[in-house]
């Protein structure tokens, strides 16, 4: 099935060059924000310096077309565009699904390419949770080795408060014994609790398999949603009948009908992967949040499939060759820590690429803001000068004790992330030395300049031209 489609789109391709770009994120990294940045700064000519297409003023236009997968919902990028625009106010995030094609029209950089080019590249957007990827893994583990893993996760330091009524309830099961259909959902329904509160700002953990636990949509309280893990399993396999026997035959119903549908139709078709991550809120919840964002890194390069592909193969297997890892929300760091956040999540992924062997696919980091919302100032302080930052605080915000009217600007020391990211690392794994705390608010959007004409600029960023380099330059050169 997976051939079939890639013939199919790749005959398509050969009459009109196209790309399949997948936006992911785990919890709360912006990739709503980013996918409506994107699209708004292409059709509104922003300021892109460092996209050379853009730059050169080879870019001709760029617009919205009817998106080739008609089964799948729309990202509606005028709702979100809306609110940042009009309202201020951060679009919701989408718990789904959804799919835009934006197409480019342009002049190549090379002579030749123009003779052959039709000067015309679609990019089918492709936004799924990030929680989905996670899932990719299970389709490698049994039941048994599934229950194994996500039990020892929960008996670590960071989880075991969270978990302590799920695993209780768990450990006193009688797993051999008949099947209960109330019993599964109280079980099932102490996992989910127990996921969802991992997600929380003040843990901020990242690898949280099943995804659809925490976002089940029209699959709640279905069978295939109404399983849990089971701890201390005994050798040998399950009897029929059994409540063990349920949970077996639930786990590999999900993986049959919610991960493998979403790896056949989606994933294995993509060419480009943006992953988008939170450093920040996972540095103020702590080492351990840190430490668990690297181990979904690992679990997240595991499911790509590296390597370059040229035409041939491509019609058989399309390979993802670049993946750009968005350390979001570099605006609520003054500029002086942005290449430091770069360097410390840039050696996290390098980590993550070893344990995953994961080698041959180009893999660039980059520290962003799809959308700024900050602009930065200077006080001093004595004879120093302290480095702030300057926007709106959301509404219920706090820093000290003071809570924020979400109206007025307001000028913050966000503080700063080590110079040296030697010494990050070794705040990580010295549990008796803190991470340099941050003090981090979340700001409403900007409010968008104008021209002495009336007309509204594109919406400011941070490194979005670089992303875009990275991600389709070459297809447009």
């Amino acid at each position: 099935m997976i051939t079939v489609d890639n013939l199919v789109d790749r005959a398509g391709d050969m009459l009109r060059p196209n790309m399949r770009f997948g936006v992911t994120g785990l919890s709360r990294a912006g990739k709503t924000v980013f996918i409506t940045a994107l699209v708004h700064n292409l059709i509104h000519g922003g300021r892109l310096p460092l996209f050379k297409a853009q730059q050169s003023g080879r870019i001709a236009s760029a617009y919205l077309e009817p998106q080739p997968d008609d089964g799948v919902p729309r990202f509606q990028y005028e709702d979100h565009v809306r609110a940042l625009v009009e309202e201020r106010l951060w679009p919701q995030s989408t718990r789904a699904i959804s799919e835009l094609r934006l197409t480019i029209e342009y002049e190549s950089a090379s002579a030749w390419n123009r003779l052959l080019s039709s000067g015309k590249l679609s990019i089918d957007i492709v936004d799924y949770p990030g929680e989905w990827l996670l899932d990719l893994p299970l389709l490698q583990q049994d039941f048994a080795e599934f229950s194994r893993m996500a039990v020892s996760l929960a008996r670590s330091p960071a989880r075991i408060d969270l978990a302590r009524q799920w695993l209780e309830t768990a450990t006193n099961l009688d797993v051999r014994a008949p099947a209960d259909e109330t019993g599964a959902r109280g079980i099932a329904g102490l996992f989910a609790e127990y996921l969802r509160n991992c997600r929380s700002d003040e843990r901020a953990l990242s690898t949280l398999p099943p995804g659809r636990f925490l976002m089940p949509g029209d699959l709640e309280g279905s069978p295939a949603l109404t399983f849990a893990p089971l701890p201390d399993l005994p050798e040998g396999s399950a009897s029929a009948g059994s409540l063990w026997a349920m949970m077996e035959r639930r786990y590999e119903a999900y993986k049959s009908l919610v991960v493998k549908p979403f790896f056949r139709e989606h994933f294995a078709r993509l060419d480009r992967q943006i992953i988008l991550i939170d450093a920040l809120q996972a540095m103020n919840a702590g080492p351990e949040a840190v430490q668990d964002l690297e181990r979904a890194l690992v679990d997240i390069l595991s499911c790509f499939r590296p390597g370059r592909s040229n035409f041939l193969t491509s019609l058989i297997s399309r390979r993802i060759d670049r993946v750009l890892i968005g350390a979001t929300k570099a605006d609520h760091l003054h500029q002086e820590s942005h290449d430091r956040l770069e360097e410390i999540v840039g050696r996290l992924v390098s980590r993550a690429t070893r344990k995953a062997g994961y080698a041959k696919a180009d893999i660039e980091v980059i520290a962003m803001a799809a959308v700024r919302a900050t602009r930065e100032t200077n006080a001093k302080q004595g004879k120093d000068r302290l480095p702030l930052i300057v926007g709106t605080p959301m509404k219920g915000e706090k820093i000290d004790g003071k809570t924020f009217n979400g109206n007025t600007d307001k000028r913050i020391f966000p503080g700063d992330l080590p110079e040296d990211a030697d010494s990050f690392f070794e705040h990580l794994h010295d549990t008796g030395t803190p991470i340099p705390h941050l003090n981090f608010v979340r700001f409403r959007p900007p409010r968008l300049e104008r021209t002495a004409e009336g007309v509204t600029l594109s919406l400011p960023h941070i490194r979005l031209d670089r992303a875009f380099e990275f991600l389709f330059g070459d297809w447009l050169a």
